[in-house]
């Protein structure tokens, strides 16, 4: 493995460890300095003292194609309209900086989940799709692979499969993102990285060729696959969970409607040890409401989000020593709070207006409710009532045509020879009443999207870094996302 610190500096930070054991702040302090000095690539990120030094516990939560916007929308989402004021939010609270985003050079300027991940897991820029390698295709140490080679428990906590761009950077090294079986592979064949994975992914680590489930098994895990088994996970042994074929069913339509904080709560309490640990929490569906441009899905995914971090808080406070970061690897699909106004929509009565009111009470996601349009025969009431609001006339003729149209597209698709099936998703019987019930919801929320593909594209802008419990103030500021990993390696002790 390449490891992005040289040589020279780790012999100093072992001799020093060794020799003092880390017992004054004046070592520690040393010890960190050396480290820092023998980079030119790591600038000055220590804080004016170091008390107790490094942190025991290290939480880094992802949120997957959260830029500004979502952050912004979710506070007005989430704001109670019988109050005078707009309540502040979680993120509102520990907003201490930003970062950048963009990949290696060779491929612009716009990053995948993929090189951020691998930027944010190991601080070194890759290309896009890369994962926990250097443009070489050399592998590079990740933070979760340090703090295991220095006794800490590790995990992973995602709402994605667990095997997919941003749990496989911190896990493993892989030339392609989309090498899902061969990275799910890994995780047994490279050697066991973590004591626990919560996420999706059946398909992948139950399949014909090869079991991995029973291999973890025989490795001495314990295996759940539903939310039920979180509460009784035998203290003494690592633990898989995997509560989906793929991703987690959306938010909104979990027998869980807070899948992550459920699944972190579980984590932090089979985590803990005397020498500490390393977890990695990710929001992944954010992004993939983002790339679906799905406002309702996507504020429902955030709340769980901020609720995850909301406890996170309640933690770090019976647990001083423990270090928790928040940010995005990149922003998705261009998402404009208020995208009409009088002038462009005679509809629209302000310049100045976004209505999250519309989708406050939603408890079924657009996908959802298109699957129900399109295998019942409803009337606009009860469709009204499975969006939360009313429609029009109008609206409830446009979901009937598209019910229509979702058929006939389908089944012209499936009367192509199987060779003629080329489309990455091909049309189902619902695409275009979601793509229509989405339509409805932008209209009544005011809300916009920078994309005019199919699958909205990611943005280059500069992304939130929110932080609190130890050593938080090093996360201040402007920052590159290689920088955020740079940090957690020193706080890890390398």
């Amino acid at each position: 493995m390449n490891f992005f610190l040289p040589t020279l500096a780790l012999s100093l930070l072992t001799v020093s460890c060794t020799s003092t054991g880390l017992t004054d702040d004046k070592s520690k302090l040393a010890v960190a300095e050396q480290v820092s000095s023998q980079s030119a690539a790591l600038p000055n990120y220590l804080p004016n003292s170091l008390p107790n030094y490094l942190p025991k516990n290290i939480i880094m939560v992802i949120g997957d194609g959260m830029g500004p916007a979502y952050t912004s929308a979710y506070r007005y989402f989430s704001d109670n309209p019988d109050t005078s004021e707009i309540e502040e939010t979680v993120f509102d609270r520990h907003l201490v900086g930003s970062s950048s985003t963009y990949p290696a050079l060779v491929s612009g300027y716009i990053t995948d989940s993929a090189a951020s991940a691998t930027a944010l897991a190991t601080g070194v820029k890759t290309y896009n799709n890369a994962v926990g390698i250097d443009v070489s295709k050399k592998e590079v140490q990740t933070v979760l692979e340090w703090a295991k080679l220095q006794g800490k428990k590790t995990g992973v906590v995602v709402t994605s499969q667990i095997n997919h761009a941003t749990p496989a950077s911190y896990l493993t090294h892989n030339e392609h993102r989309y090498n899902y079986n061969e990275i799910a592979d890994s995780y047994i064949d490279n050697g066991i990285k973590a004591d626990l994975y919560f996420g999706g992914g059946w398909k992948y680590f139950i399949r014909d060729d090869r079991n991995l489930v029973n291999e973890f098994k025989q490795a001495g895990f314990h295996y759940i696959d539903d939310y039920a088994g979180l509460s009784n996970i035998p203290p003494e042994k690592p633990v898989l969970g995997l509560f989906a074929n793929s991703g987690l069913p959306w938010a909104l339509d979990d027998v869980n409607n807070n899948q992550l904080t459920t699944m972190t709560k579980a984590a932090l309490t089979k985590l803990e040890s005397e020498q500490g640990f390393f977890l990695l929490v990710e929001g992944s569906k954010v992004d993939w409401a983002g790339h679906s441009n799905d406002i309702a899905a996507a504020m429902a995914e955030m709340d769980d989000l901020a609720k995850t971090v909301e406890y996170l808080e309640t933690y770090v406070a019976k647990h001083p020593d423990t270090l928790v970061v928040i940010t995005a690897d990149h922003s998705t699909g261009g998402l404009a709070l208020g995208k009409w106004t009088g002038y462009s929509d005679k509809k629209v009565k302000s310049k100045y207006l976004w209505q999250p009111q519309f989708i406050r009470k939603m408890n079924m996601s657009p996908e959802a409710i298109s699957k129900k349009i399109e295998s019942e025969v409803l009337s606009i009431d009860e469709i009204s009532a499975l969006l939360t609001f009313d429609i029009t006339p109008e609206e409830y003729t446009l979901l009937n045509n598209a019910k229509l149209e979702s058929k006939i597209a389908e089944s012209n698709y499936n009367k192509l020879p199987r060779s003629a099936h080329t489309l990455k998703y091909p049309p189902k019987g619902y695409t275009l009443i979601l793509k229509s019930i989405k339509k409805i919801i932008d209209k009544k929320t005011n809300t916009g999207w920078g994309s005019i593909s199919s699958s909205a594209s990611h943005n280059p802008v500069d992304v939130q870094v929110f932080s609190f419990g130890s050593k938080s103030d090093m996360f201040r500021g402007f920052q590159d996302n290689t920088d955020i990993a740079k940090k957690i390696f020193i706080l890890l002790g390398k």
